[in-house]
């Protein structure tokens, strides 16, 4: 039996309540309960960042993280990344999605990564998208979109 549990959690810069299973990963909750769906579920375990938000500024796995952790904290998903975000831009002018399931998650951790190391190395971008899997092998792309995201300020 499902105890039901009530989070209030802030999205995307809004207060929102809401009741969902007692333990549940906050991706279920942001997907099912909330319909935030461009959150993707990849593997559960961790292994592809497909999932990956930002919660009070910092990368999560929403697959394995508590729900219940992210009370009180602010929470960020792709839906809350504006459209005009150059970061979003350069995926765009760059192609780098090819199937584009793991998109959201690499754009969350580009955008951190470029707000705490504006002007980032190759390797720089390498290491931070480490936690990502692009099974469509677009890596060069994305690499090339996170660059051209920098240079065009996009952490600034």
């Amino acid at each position: 039996m499902n105890v039901i549990r009530h989070y209030a959690l802030k999205i995307n810069g809004e207060e929102t309540p809401v009741e969902y299973d007692d333990g549940a990963p906050l991706l279920f909750v942001l997907r099912d309960a909330l319909g935030l769906t461009g959150t993707h579920y990849g593997c559960g375990t961790e292994s592809c960042g497909a999932c990956r938000v930002e919660v009070d500024g910092k990368p999560v796995f929403a697959c394995t993280f508590p729900a219940e952790a992210a009370e009180g904290c602010d929470i960020r998903t792709i839906e809350g990344v504006p459209e005009d975000d150059p970061v979003l831009r350069a995926f765009v002018a760059e192609q780098a999605g090819q199937c584009a399931y793991c998109i959201p998650g690499i754009i969350m951790t580009a955008r951190m990564l470029l707000r705490d190391t504006p002007d980032p190395s190759r390797s720089d971008v390498a290491a931070a998208l480490t936690p990502h899997l692009c099974r469509c092998g677009a890596h060069v792309r994305i690499v090339a979109a996170v660059l051209r995201a920098a240079k065009a300020g996009a952490g600034a």
